[in-house]
């Protein structure tokens, strides 16, 4: 599960060295590797608000608080997130002009495909994984509370006779 709070809090650090830099004058090349950090908190909190929007029914069922804290936290960093990039936009077209935004925005779209390819999808498999054996130990034990019942019976059914 990505947590909104880490993702954010990784997309704040790499905004404020990604500040600074465009504040004393560093290229976007020169800033690469801040800006792929960035991109990449972003699409994590893209990825961890999708993930609060539709939460797994069991998570509904057993931790009904957590998920509505989760949405809010979602909520609260996509509201961060998006003055981010608002702030971000500003500082690029300023110093680059809109070609350098458009490219950044094709290259984010890049990355997040990628990510969603990779990352979330490694996640999303072993969610379900993970789900699959809570059922069947969940089945189990329901089979053997039965057959137990069933075996209670049967005993004082006999004891009876």
């Amino acid at each position: 599960m990505i947590d909104p709070v880490s993702a954010l809090a990784t997309a704040s650090a790499a905004f404020s060295v990604l500040k600074k830099g465009f504040q004393v004058g560093r290229d976007i090349e020169q800033m690469a590797g801040d800006l792929g950090r960035w991109m990449g908190a972003m699409s994590d909190l893209s990825e961890a608000e999708r993930l609060a929007k539709n939460p797994p029914i069991f998570k509904k069922l057993v931790f009904s608080g957590s998920v509505e804290e989760e949405a809010m936290n979602a909520f609260a960093a996509k509201k961060k997130a998006e003055a981010m990039r608002d702030e971000l936009k500003t500082f690029i077209m300023f110093s680059q002009g809109t070609k350098a935004w458009d490219e950044l925005v094709r290259m984010e779209v890049s990355i997040r495909k990628q990510r969603k390819e990779t990352i979330y999808a490694q996640a999303e498999r072993r969610k379900k994984f993970l789900e699959m054996v809570a059922i069947t130990i969940g089945l189990i034990g329901l089979a053997a509370m039965l057959v137990g019942m069933v075996w209670v019976v049967y005993q004082a059914y006999i004891g009876n006779l």
